[in-house]
């Protein structure tokens, strides 16, 4: 790390100016910065120096950080380098990441703002998709957060720090340190907390707890130590959502507990498969997850006290339980004798819904005094909550009262973009077409391999309809050749080596128009696109030779008119 001259910015890598402070934790802090080669704005995360002066902390933080750096996804917030640099005598290592404007969810819970659980339930989605984006490349988060989830200006959501709290996890550092260095304990999972080794499930459970307190605005646990909310991760059950904010549904209840069981066998297998439900539930479709089911009232003291009298009590009870038995038999033999000599139930011949929305489809078989049970979501070309099915059918005969369940219309099929960035183009558009979406090609000059993909549009992980447009930018080979006309030779060289081309011995043009020493052309010219080692050929300016004494003396003598001879070559006389 360098410092300027005085009121200049720190320096980083060679090449990042570093700015104002954009946050800190227990293991590391962020800066805003200025890229200077590639002249964009940075955030640079720099670990602690006494972390830093572990050797094999150093290795685990580089080898994650690499890993961390093949995530390419809109709803991940991007790594662009990795390096080490000196400061305060240790080799301290640091990521470039994606600078994002906007507010982390932290700052957005401290700040009081109640969000609807709806809205909860669209962050949450966002978080879902950076998550199975990095399991299905090898890479468990261990430490989804609020402070570790971004909200830009523009609404989107963006995951960070992956691969970080991982090299944490592996450093065999106890419960107590890694509460430490990640400052809180409030979104660990079980297996977590009792140590265990972890997989994407333990990610689930801590998208819960994310869950849990955007439509809270608290955790489900907490407690006066880290010690003490990790005990109550492991053995006891949270409240449901509903019971802190009414706004929230059975549905959303049902995710919420269902991420955050305490075995992982119970829990959401992926984050794919939270997603789907939580897509549900926005929806207002019928998700997976079982319904939470209200506690069974409590026991009376006094009935598990001791009784002397207690067998006869019991006695009692069994005799108004068999005389209660009694009478529901009558009424029910009762019930049955009315149906069958005609005081029985209305019969009810049911509407055809098909093709109505599903709140007008309700209220069409409630005015008939009929329910509507199961209402299941289905893919489909159809306009969102159309009734697709009804079972009983149309014009079937059932009794007033009788259950009619429907299934409706939740869009168009949903798949993900499948994994594209850094296949041939021709892989990309099959794995496209297997996914039943159309590939759109542009080329980019990139120093990528030529016909690799380097970027996809929607992006890797994303969600699309079924026969959506996938734009797919792929890689020419090719770089602008940059502009070095005007400079000194020795410049011109360097900067185009350092762009990875090679010069060619330079060709000299004697010229008075240039200062010596400068590039007055270049082939091939500025700004076009050519393959890394391209040869380029500079022409430099050479100074003319001045003229010598000599053919001055000359040049004067032949122009003097005394010497001045006539069109015959013979000396010119005076008329």
């Amino acid at each position: 790390m360098t410092e300027g001259t005085t009121g200049a910015p720190r320096t980083l890598g060679g090449r990042y100016e570093l700015g104002e402070l954009l946050g800190h934790g227990g293991m590391a802090e962020v800066r805003k910065a200025q890229d200077t080669r590639l002249d964009r704005t940075v955030a640079i995360k720099m670990l602690r120096t006494d972390l830093a002066r572990d050797a094999t902390f150093q290795a685990r933080f580089r080898r994650e950080a690499q890993s961390a750096a093949k995530l390419n996804a809109p709803s991940v917030v991007a790594v662009y380098d990795t390096g080490e640099d000196t400061l305060d005598g240790a080799r301290v290592p640091y990521i470039v990441m994606e600078y994002v404007e906007g507010q982390t969810l932290r700052d957005l819970l401290r700040s009081g703002q109640r969000l609807l659980p709806t809205r909860a339930l669209e962050i949450i989605d966002g978080v879902l998709i950076a998550l199975d984006y990095s399991h299905r490349h090898g890479i468990i988060h261990r430490d989804v957060k609020p402070a570790n989830v971004m909200l830009s200006s523009a609404g989107q959501v963006k995951v960070m720090d992956f691969g970080i709290a991982r090299a944490v996890a592996d450093s065999g550092a106890t419960m107590t340190q890694t509460a430490n260095v990640l400052g809180t304990a409030q979104y660990l999972s079980p297996e977590q907390a009792r140590g265990e080794v972890v997989d994407a499930r333990s990610d689930v459970y801590s998208a819960g707890c994310l869950l849990y307190e955007l439509m809270t605005n608290r955790p489900p646990f907490q407690g006066e130590s880290p010690v003490a909310v990790a005990y109550q991760h492991v053995r006891e059950n949270p409240t449901p959502p509903s019971t802190l904010n009414p706004d929230v549904t059975p549905e959303m209840d049902a995710i919420v507990m269902k991420a955050l069981a305490k075995n992982p066998d119970n829990r959401y297998q992926s984050a794919a498969e939270m997603r789907t439900d939580a897509q549900r539930a926005l929806q207002g479709g019928t998700v997976a997850a079982p319904p939470v089911l209200a506690a069974p009232p409590t026991q009376p003291i006094h009935a598990i006290t001791d009784d002397p009298d207690e067998p006869d009590k019991r006695k009692k009870g069994a005799y108004i339980a068999l005389i209660i038995g009694v009478v529901v038999v009558l009424a029910l033999l009762g019930a049955a004798a009315w149906a069958i000599f005609g005081g029985g139930a209305k019969s009810v011949r049911i509407d055809n819904v098909q093709g109505m929305s599903l709140s007008k489809a309700i209220k069409t078989l409630e005015a008939q005094g009929l329910q509507v049970g199961q209402k299941t979501p289905q893919p489909s070309e159809e306009k969102v909550n159309t009734v697709l099915v009804q079972n009983p059918p149309a014009d079937t005969q059932v009794e007033e009262g009788s259950v009619v369940d429907l299934t409706f219309s939740s869009g168009p099929e949903q798949v993900q973009v499948p994994l594209v960035i850094g296949s041939t183009k021709e892989a990309a558009i099959q794995a496209l077409e297997t996914a039943k979406l159309v590939a759109s090609t542009q080329t980019q000059d990139s120093d990528a391999p030529a016909n690799t993909v380097i970027a996809a549009d929607p992006g890797e992980g994303e969600s699309v309809d079924v026969g959506s447009t996938v734009t797919l930018t792929i890689s020419t080979g090719k770089v602008s050749i940059p502009n070095v006309v005007g400079k000194t030779e020795t410049e011109a060289r360097a900067i185009l080596t350092n762009q990875g081309f090679d010069v060619s011995p330079t060709v000299f043009e004697e010229t008075d128009q240039f200062p010596a020493g400068t590039v007055i052309s270049q082939i091939p010219s500025a700004h076009t696109s050519a393959s890394r080692g391209t040869l380029v050929t500079l022409t430099v300016a050479k100074a003319p030779p001045s003229p010598s004494p000599s053919d001055t003396t000359s040049s004067t003598a032949t122009d003097s008119p005394g010497n001045s001879g006539n069109s015959n070559g013979n000396p010119g006389t005076s008329p």
